[in-house]
């Protein structure tokens, strides 16, 4: 990489040494076009080469949660190294079978609630609203995802969804002692934006770069029309970016041995793009692990990005706006399953999403 710093890549601002910055990008888990792989819905496509870009990206950017939540931010990856149970509990919720939690099978399916059929192309609100629906079922990490509507970020939802407790998220009964003040679960933050009409609104660009900055952040979805990225950080006025574009191999998770994630790691320079080539309508991503992480991040916000900006990315309210439909935070379905005939559309009266080609590939 030609690195002129300061670097921001997810929050570390400085990076003393080139090779520190190449191994933050290695660490990150990269998911890729995959072929090969069981059918989904059993008689699906077996590839998602061509359609599964914005999913791929939406599975790096809820890794990165993960990895945040249970490794901590400063965790590396080594090839030569053993590394944690808990790294390779994270990849197995990816892997590409039925029954892996954020599978792409588990994604495209559950995607068919939100009026995606499998195979389509999804925009960043999509993903954003499939993988807080598959997190319901994610009961190692008891993850809440709040995806913001209208450019509007809600503090009193945000309490309401990430206060509740495990077993209300899973649609169970409580006893009269769990009606103490709950624990707060870790939250990942998604808001979709769109900065600009057919590209970036110049006016955007540092508040946008700011993001970057704050500790909480996990990345950025979004890309150019037909192509999906993951951002993770930027240099001056370039984005450095995960790219899913690589058909590989499906990885074989039957043979009882250990996967072999070699694949899963981007062990190249990384891709760079101008911030103006950008098309507007991206998903910022933030982890907060922690009441007091979230209160932070509402602080950074108000200083970085709302006092000092005369046109606002977002909003940050404390109050649920009174003219929108009640909040009511996501429940999982009685009936145990993923299958997207459970699971109720969204209320889509917020949501605007742009319409993209399918790649021939």
């Amino acid at each position: 990489i030609k690195a002129e710093f300061p670097a921001s890549l997810l929050h570390n601002d400085h990076f003393p040494e080139k090779s520190e910055l190449l191994s933050d990008v290695r660490s990150r888990l990269w998911f890729t076009y995959r072929k090969k792989f069981s059918p989904i819905g059993g008689t699906g496509p077996s590839s998602d080469a061509g359609w599964g870009c914005m999913l791929r990206c939406g599975q790096m950017i809820l890794a990165q949660a993960l990895v945040s939540r249970r490794l901590g931010r400063d965790w590396r990856w080594d090839a030569e190294k053993h590394q944690p149970k808990e790294y390779h509990r994270i990849l197995h919720c990816f892997l590409d079978k039925k029954d892996s939690c954020y599978s792409i099978h588990q994604m495209a399916q559950m995607g068919v609630g939100e009026g995606k059929s499998v195979g389509e192309w999804y925009g960043p609100n999509t993903v954003a609203q499939v993988l807080k629906k598959l997190a319901l079922f994610d009961d190692w990490n008891t993850l809440a995802v709040y995806v913001s509507m209208d450019n509007t970020v809600v503090i009193e939802d945000i309490s309401k969804s990430s206060g509740q407790s495990c077993s209300e998220a899973q649609g169970k009964t409580l006893n009269l002692q769990s009606q103490r003040p709950l624990a707060w679960r870790p939250l990942l933050l998604v808001i979709p934006l769109r900065m600009g009409l057919n590209s970036i609104n110049p006016v955007y660009i540092q508040a946008f770069k700011e993001c970057f900055k704050m500790p909480q952040s996990c990345g950025v979805l979004g890309g150019k029309p037909n192509l999906a990225y993951y951002f993770i950080g930027f240099i001056d006025d370039e984005l450095i970016y995960l790219d899913p574009h690589t058909t590989q191999q499906a990885v074989d998770t039957d043979s009882g041995s250990a996967v072999d994630d070699q694949s899963y790691h981007c062990q190249r320079t990384p891709h760079r793009m101008k911030i103006t080539s950008l098309d507007p309508s991206v998903a910022l991503g933030f982890f907060c692990k922690s009441e007091e992480d979230f209160d932070s991040w509402c602080d950074l916000v108000q200083q970085e990005l709302l006092k000092k900006r005369n046109l606002r990315m977002f909003e940050l309210v404390e109050k649920h706006p009174s003219h929108w439909p009640p909040f009511v935070p996501p429940t999982k379905p009685e009936v145990q399953t993923t299958g997207a005939e459970f699971i109720e559309s969204p209320d889509k009266l917020f949501e605007s999403e742009e319409e993209f080609e399918i790649l021939n590939v």
